[in-house]
């Protein structure tokens, strides 16, 4: 089982458009469930991990936005409408704990924003980020940094095209980051 986490972001670094909204939505060729590699993302993945601010607004939609995952959701207390195969927990060690005990082989996919990921990499389960970097600018919203901190520890593992300008690009948070040089590699 890898914990994965792909989350996409504007050129200038903004995983949010400044009024909230993922910052894939913002793209003008994106398609839910099928542009930009989340098909081939999903392709292994056996469950779904979160918090409660990216679950609750699963419980208002016509569809059900993970049919074939398993549902794992961080957070204080268990929202009204929750199906009952959803499990949650408030404690993130916990909820790991139980994710891994019901995992069957697959992955998982962790859902969320900056603060998310980076509870789950505090506690060494984050094993992939996947940023699909898209061709525009929004100039406000939430960045990436620094709630997943710079000593992050990611390696560089591959990139590709996606349509429409957007490029993936794969860590491993399996690293450490060491310091930055305190000059440029021209220089030293």
């Amino acid at each position: 089982m890898q914990i994965r986490a792909r989350l996409s972001m504007s050129a200038d670094g903004y995983v949010t458009t400044p009024s909230g909204w993922p910052a894939l939505t913002a793209d003008p060729s994106f398609v839910s469930g099928q542009s930009h590699g989340i098909r081939e993302f999903l392709a292994d993945c056996e469950a779904a991990l979160m918090g409660r601010t990216t679950f609750e607004p699963a419980l208002t939609n016509s569809r059900w936005p993970w049919p074939d995952l398993d549902v794992f959701v961080l957070g204080s207390h268990r929202p009204d409408g929750t199906p009952d195969h959803v499990t949650t927990d408030s404690d993130p060690a916990r909820l790991l704990e139980k994710l891994r005990a019901a995992n069957r082989g697959g992955d998982v996919h962790l859902i969320g924003g900056p603060r998310t990921i980076g509870t789950f990499h505090a506690l060494g389960a984050l094993d992939r980020l996947e940023l699909v970097v898209l061709p525009l600018l929004f100039g406000d919203g939430m960045r990436l940094t620094p709630a997943l901190s710079p000593e992050a520890g990611l390696t560089f593992q591959s990139q590709r095209a996606l349509s429409g300008g957007a490029v993936e690009i794969v860590y491993s948070c399996r690293g450490s980051r060491g310091d930055l040089p305190g000059k440029p590699a021209s220089q030293r």
